[in-house]
């Protein structure tokens, strides 16, 4: 098996429990696992192939002894949403690891509820990821989810790296300042962001100038074992307009009791699944790159990447 980390047994991880953030606030522990493989494009032309790929998804939770249960949504109408990405002229934000996004869901044609804004530090360090305190500074409801992302390796299939992922997301309804794009707004609203020291008149942008539409599919729900499931997807991101297709991602999430790592057995099926999985569609797989970070070399000239 190629080289890999064990998520929740370095000593990164442990330190990160027993800090906390200048207000005397526990910093954020993990409290999801997220795994991704990032696909290419090409074959994911219509709802029946998204659905096709679920089946290979299915053929291999059978063949490792996951369960399996398919979503209703899986024979519907694909789920669309709309996600911009925000950052500097020269990627200031995605050059320190943090990631500005805002999404929102279309149902029969129209948008429905408040558009979500996220931002994001990812890193494969997990203390540096924890000490980021992404707290807002709003008066309304927010809601703070520190991930570990499994991903293939850069170069190979066959194993995974870790990315931890500090999210912090809540409506775009809750930034009553006039100008949302503003370096000053975006730093009192994101105090995390005021580390940058950027110049308050300075302002954040559409990156690639690429609105993407991303057609998503439920396709059901994975069971490890030990109380341990997570539903999965798979998605489609294109551009909006010329209907450009990026890349495709399947991905599957799980919570766990933050005061309960993952049960041994179940981290190491979940673990065999992941892997089994890439093997079985390696012709499907892209590697390498985020959707992110797909988004963010359209242009070419890619920026640093912590990914």
């Amino acid at each position: 098996m190629a080289n890999h980390e064990k998520q929740g047994e370095t000593e990164s991880d442990q330190s990160v429990a027993l800090a906390a953030y200048p207000d005397g606030h526990p910093l954020d522990v993990v409290e999801y696992l997220q795994a991704k493989i990032i696909l290419k494009p090409d074959r994911f032309t219509s709802a029946q192939s998204l659905r096709d790929f679920g089946k290979l998804v299915q053929r291999t939770a059978g063949k490792v002894g996951v369960g399996f249960v398919t979503s209703p949504s899986a024979k519907g109408r694909p789920a669309i949403r709309e996600i911009l990405f925000g950052d500097t002229s020269d990627y200031r934000l995605y050059n320190n690891a943090f990631i500005l996004r805002r999404r929102i869901c279309y149902v029969d044609g129209f948008p429905e509820g408040d558009p979500e804004i996220v931002l994001k530090f990812r890193h494969p360090d997990a203390q540096k990821a924890a000490a980021v305190d992404v707290r807002p500074n709003i008066a309304g409801k927010y809601r703070i989810k520190f991930k570990v992302e499994a991903l293939p390796l850069k170069d190979a299939v066959g194993g995974y790296r870790l990315l931890y992922s500090h999210n912090c997301e809540f409506g775009l309804s809750q930034m009553h300042d006039a100008d949302k794009t503003s370096m000053a707004t975006l730093s009192h609203v994101f105090p995390a962001l005021a580390a940058l020291h950027l110049p308050g008149e300075e302002k954040v942008s559409l990156v690639s100038e690429a609105i993407v539409e991303e057609v998503l599919l439920e396709l059901g729900q994975l069971s490890f074992g030990k109380g341990v499931e997570a539903k999965c997807g798979v998605a489609l991101w294109r551009t909006r307009g010329e209907h450009r297709p990026l890349v495709g991602e399947f991905s599957y999430q799980a919570r766990f009791d933050r005061d309960k790592p993952l049960h041994k057995k179940a981290r190491e099926l979940c673990e065999q699944f992941f892997i089994t999985l890439q093997l079985d569609v390696k012709d499907w797989i892209a590697l390498g790159t985020t959707k992110t970070g797909m988004v963010y070399r359209l242009k070419g000239n890619p920026p640093q990447s912590h990914e």
